[in-house]
């Protein structure tokens, strides 16, 4: 449905628009004729549903495109794009009719003459080879009426985008004036106010410690543990591929038939049985990459209900070529609270940096208002540094923006920047300075840059303006595919 978008570059910029594989035009209005009633609708349109059927129909034929692979239209996250695809299709086919927007014959007919499928039932006199054309129509399910009627479509869908698309920046000053502000100078004087400078003057009490591992005893809680016991079948490099073959699916089915033991499986194939103690949901760090255990699939199985309470053998997890785990839980350790004398040095820890970075607050607030009004004192403050939006140095985030953002007519000045669970930064700017001519090119590529986040912008407002007055409204979620069916 949207070759005549893909020819265009420019609406390509347009990040929010998802198209998964380039639809051939042939495909255009079929997809939305029949499968209306009979299916579990999931999004309703200006009152018309989008159903499962037609997403599972579309994933078909997007897949076919993309090389042939069915397989991934059974996948949940493409069915979920196609049906985004969809839905944006919908309320843009609203918003045309809704406009009332027309298409001439003569631009029709110029369009036609620029697809290449068409251009080649052109004979060599000149003449159009009208048998193929309505040949390749039916190999597509299409009669001509709805071919016409997709190009058309399509034309009109140009057209709205288009408009939407001619957001220009007033002029190149305005570039050019954003560019300067992105380069512009500004000298920099930092005085940090840090928790760690206040620690020795800290010195919590028992009482304080006791209150705060009572109110924060979250932060003092075990993880979940597990001690687990495993079976590991490797093959062996001289062995025969069948035979192994064999032999791992007699592991598999030993593994999931006698599922209450290893021993049984260990005891046929001739495995040890190891164990593992402490293993979290995370794993263990200090495994190897290529540990039974590191697999997450493996810890993942691990900590499934099945596993975890009744203590059965996970199924078999091939970990890499030619290996093969099953494990199981031998002892479930809950999370739990630890005792204070098992955490007392955390908790002074603790207790200290949020009283050291209290003082750091207060001192930068003592400093900061004794700066406000007599901002040219420098004491204390380190070497200067000249900083901007595209060198910004160590200046990140809120503290760029603050030191930025100060009037340059009022400078000298002092902004004052809080690092929770650091302290406080005060910043001195002193002068500002323009930058000197820039590189054209540069410019070029920023103008650019701000153009194609303001058509994003424009676009974003355009298609919610549209999902309202489409009345767009969800109505079951996608399901995953039933592969139960062999389709």
């Amino acid at each position: 449905m949207f070759d005549t978008i893909r020819r265009h570059q420019r609406l390509m910029q347009f990040a929010l628009m998802l198209v998964i594989v380039p639809s051939f035009a042939f495909f255009g209005i079929s997809s939305y004729s029949g499968f209306l009633d009979k299916e579990t609708d999931l999004v309703k349109v200006n009152g018309k549903p989008i159903t499962a059927q037609e997403v599972e129909v579309s994933a078909k034929r997007q897949a076919e495109r993309a090389g042939g692979n069915l397989q991934i239209s059974q996948s949940l996250q493409f069915r979920q794009a196609v049906l985004s695809e969809l839905l944006q299709q919908r309320i843009l086919g609203f918003a045309v009719t809704d406009l009332q927007i027309q298409v001439s014959k003569e631009t029709l007919i110029k369009s036609l003459q620029n697809i290449p499928q068409i251009k080649a039932l052109y004979k060599p006199d000149g003449s159009f080879d009208d048998v193929r054309f309505k040949q390749l129509l039916t190999n597509n399910g299409l009669n001509e009426e709805q071919f016409y009627a997709s190009q058309a479509f399509d034309l009109k869908i140009n057209q709205l985008l288009n408009s939407v698309a001619r957001t220009e920046l007033t002029s190149p000053k305005i570039a050019g004036i954003i560019s300067t502000l992105y380069e512009t100078e500004r000298q920099v004087q930092t005085l940090q106010f840090d928790a760690k400078d206040y620690l020795s003057k800290v010195n919590p009490s028992q009482e304080e410690l006791q209150s705060f591992y009572e109110a924060n005893a979250k932060l003092f809680v075990t993880s979940e543990l597990i001690d687990v016991e495993y079976i590991v079948l490797r093959a062996d490099p001289k062995e025969d591929a069948k035979a192994f073959s064999e032999k791992a699916d007699q592991f598999a089915n030993l593994t999931y038939d006698q599922s209450d033991s290893l021993k049984p499986t260990a005891d046929k194939l001739r495995l040890s049985i190891q164990s593992q103690k402490g293993l979290t949901r995370s794993g263990i760090s200090s495994l190897t990459k290529d540990h039974p255990l590191a697999s997450s699939k493996v810890v993942q199985s691990l900590f499934a209900d099945e596993a975890l309470k009744n203590k059965r053998n996970i199924e078999a997890v091939q970990i890499t070529p030619g290996v093969f785990v099953s494990a199981r839980v031998v002892t479930f350790h809950p999370a739990q609270t630890l005792p204070y004398k098992d955490v007392a040095t955390e908790v002074k820890r603790q207790v200290s940096q949020r009283s050291a970075e209290k003082l750091a607050i207060t001192a930068a607030s003592e400093r900061f208002a004794t700066l406000q009004k007599d901002p040219k004192i420098s004491t204390g403050f380190a070497s200067p540094i000249w900083v901007s939006r595209n060198k910004p140095s160590n200046l990140l985030g809120p503290a760029l923006d603050d030191v930025m953002s100060i009037n340059p007519d009022k400078l000298p000045a002092v902004v004052s920047v809080s690092n929770p669970g650091v302290g406080t930064t005060l910043y001195r700017i002193n002068q500002v300075r323009q930058p000197p001519s820039g590189d054209a090119r540069v410019y070029k590529a920023q103008a650019t840059q701000i153009q194609s986040l303001t058509a994003q912008s424009e676009f974003a407002g355009f298609m919610s303006y549209w999902r309202e007055s489409a009345n767009v409204k969800i109505i079951n979620p996608l399901k995953p595919a039933n592969t139960g069916t062999g389709s």
